[in-house]
C-alpha cells in the first residue's frame, strides 16, 4: 500500500484522483494556464481540519509528490510545482466566528471574503480585504490585501492578530505577536512560503453604510491626473479603484464608448455619512461622469463582481508602482489601453497612503508601503493564440509607463526568481529566507512565489 492509499484510507472520498468528475471540478481554476495541461496534480486532498492538513503533508513527503495548497478563491499565477502535486484544498473548511463585542473575526482556512464580510457585516463591522468577493481570504491576507478600507484600517495583514498554521513538519503552531513572532513578521506579505493557514484571526472596524457606486468616464489625461492627484490628497475614509480600461459593451454605457479606452471608477467613502459630499467634491468638479450610481449603501453591495465566464480566461498581468501622475503619464496610460492586442485590458490604480504608510516599512514582509500608487497592467483573453501579442503588451505597457521593478505578490502572473525579488526587495527577501529556512528548510512549499531557503 503507498503512502497515498494510507491517505485515501483516511480521507476516503475526499482524496480526489485524476479521471473523475470530481477531479476536475475540484481543480477547475477561475484563471486558465497556457500549460494547465501539463500541471495536472496527482492527487487533491480535501482537508477538514489541521489533522487533514498534517497527514496529506505527510502522504505527500513520503510519496515524493510536491505539494500545493488552494485555500478557496482565485489566482492569477501558474507554479511548475502544480504538475504531479497533493493539492491540499483547504475549500471545506469554511467557518467564520464574529465576536462583536472584542471586535474579533475567525475564519477557517477557506473561507472568501463574501462570507466573512456578510457575517461581519450583521453586526456591523468589516475587515477590509480587496474589491472582489470571491477572493479567498487566506491567500489574500498572505500577500498583503489592499481594497476600499485600507486607506482608513490599513493593509489586510494590518488586520491580522494571529494564524493558526500547519507547518512541513505537520506541527501546528499559532504565530502572533508573542508566539512565534518570525513567522508572524513573514506571513504578513510573505505568500504561502512557510505552512498551511488553517485559521486565521482578524480585527474588525465599525462598517455599515458606505458612499460609492461606479463613475466612468471619457477619460483625458488632465482628467486622470486629476483623479490620481485628489485621490493621494483625500481623507483617508476616501479610497477608489481606478481603471483606465478597455469599455467593455455594458448596457449601460454608451455604444460609440464601446471597446475605447473608458475611465472606470470605484470609489468607497467609509466616513461620516453627512461629509461624504464635501470628500467627493474634488472628483466632481472634473468633469461630468457618463455613468454615476454613487450613492449610499451597504458595504458588502461594493464587493460585487461580475458574473463568472464558463469558458477559461487566461490572464497576464505586470504590477509596480509609482509616486504620482502627471499628464504625461496618464496620456501613456490611455495609449497602451487603446493599443492592446486583447478585448479586455487595463491600468489598474490603487491610491495607497493613509494608514497603509503609517506602518513601518520593515513591520512586514510587504516592502512597498512609502509608494504612493500600485499600478498594474493586465491582460485577459479567451484565445489562447493571442498570448505572445498580450504578454508582449503587458510587458510593453509596464516598461512604458515606468512601474519599476517592484511588485505586488497577489497580482502576479510570473512566479520567476525575478519575480520574487521583485515582491520582496533588499532586506525583506534576506529576513524571508532566515524565517524559510527555521520553518520550511526542504522548501515543501514551493508552489508559490517561492522564498527559497538557500
Amino acid at each position: 500500500m503507498t503512502t497515498l492509499d494510507h491517505l485515501d484510507t483516511l480521507l476516503g472520498e475526499r482524496l480526489l484522483r485524476p479521471g473523475t468528475d470530481s477531479f476536475t471540478t475540484a481543480t477547475r481554476l477561475e484563471f486558465a494556464g497556457l500549460d494547465d495541461d501539463r500541471r495536472v496534480p496527482s492527487a487533491v486532498a480535501q482537508v477538514t481540519g489541521p489533522d487533514d492538513v498534517a497527514a496529506a503533508l505527510r502522504a505527500a513527503r513520503e510519496s515524493g509528490a510536491p505539494v500545493a495548497v488552494r485555500t478557496g478563491g482565485h489566482s492569477y499565477a501558474r507554479h511548475p510545482a502544480l504538475a504531479g502535486a497533493v493539492v491540499i484544498d483547504t475549500r471545506r473548511m469554511d467557518g467564520v466566528e464574529i465576536d462583536a463585542e472584542r471586535r474579533l473575526g475567525w475564519a477557517q482556512g477557506g473561507v472568501l471574503a463574501r462570507a466573512y464580510t456578510d457575517a461581519a457585516f450583521a453586526h456591523g463591522l468589516a475587515t477590509g480585504f480587496g474589491d472582489t468577493p470571491t477572493v479567498g481570504v487566506a491567500g489574500l491576507t498572505l500577500g498583503g490585501g489592499i481594497g476600499f478600507l485600507s486607506r482608513r484600517d490599513g493593509l489586510t495583514i494590518d488586520n491580522l492578530l494571529s494564524a493558526e498554521v500547519v507547518l512541513a513538519d505537520g506541527s501546528v503552531v499559532t504565530a502572533d505577536a508573542d508566539q512565534h513572532p518570525d513567522l508572524f513578521w513573514a506571513l504578513r506579505g510573505g505568500g504561502g512560503n512557510f505552512g498551511v493557514v488553517t485559521k486565521l484571526g482578524l480585527r474588525l472596524t465599525p462598517t455599515t453604510m458606505v458612499t460609492g457606486g461606479m463613475l466612468v468616464f471619457d477619460p483625458t489625461p488632465a482628467l486622470v491626473a486629476g483623479l490620481l492627484t485628489a485621490l493621494l490628497a483625500a481623507p483617508d475614509e476616501l479610497s477608489a479603484m481606478v481603471n483606465v480600461m478597455r469599455t467593455p459593451p455594458m448596457p449601460f454605457l454608451p455604444a460609440e464608448m464601446h471597446g475605447r479606452p473608458g475611465l472606470l471608477v470605484l470609489p468607497c467613502w467609509s466616513g461620516p455619512a453627512e461629509d461624504a459630499e464635501r470628500a467627493f467634491a474634488p472628483i466632481r468638479a472634473l468633469g461630468e461622469p457618463v455613468v454615476d450610481t454613487v450613492g449610499e449603501q451597504p458595504y458588502p453591495a461594493l464587493l460585487e463582481g461580475p458574473p463568472g465566464s464558463d469558458q477559461p480566461v487566461f490572464p497576464d498581468v505586470r504590477t509596480g508602482f509609482v509616486d504620482a501622475v502627471d499628464e504625461e503619464w496618464a496620456a501613456a496610460a490611455i495609449d497602451v489601453v487603446a493599443t492592446a492586442p486583447t478585448p479586455m485590458a487595463v491600468v489598474n490604480l490603487r491610491v495607497m497612503g493613509g494608514a497603509i504608510a503609517r506602518v513601518s516599512t520593515d513591520a512586514t514582509a510587504f516592502a512597498h508601503r512609502d509608494r504612493g500608487i500600485m499600478a498594474s497592467v493586465g491582460a485577459m483573453f479567451f484565445d489562447p493564440t493571442l498570448a505572445p501579442a498580450a504578454q508582449e503588451w503587458t510587458a510593453s505597457a509596464a516598461r512604458r509607463l515606468t512601474t519599476g521593478t517592484a511588485g505586488y505578490v497577489n497580482f502576479m502572473t510570473g512566479a520567476a526568481a525575478s519575480d520574487v525579488e521583485a515582491a520582496y526587495p533588499g532586506e525583506t527577501l534576506e529576513r524571508l529566507r532566515e524565517v524559510k529556512r527555521t520553518y520550511d528548510p526542504e522548501n515543501v512549499f514551493r508552489a508559490v512565489h517561492n522564498v527559497h531557503p538557500a
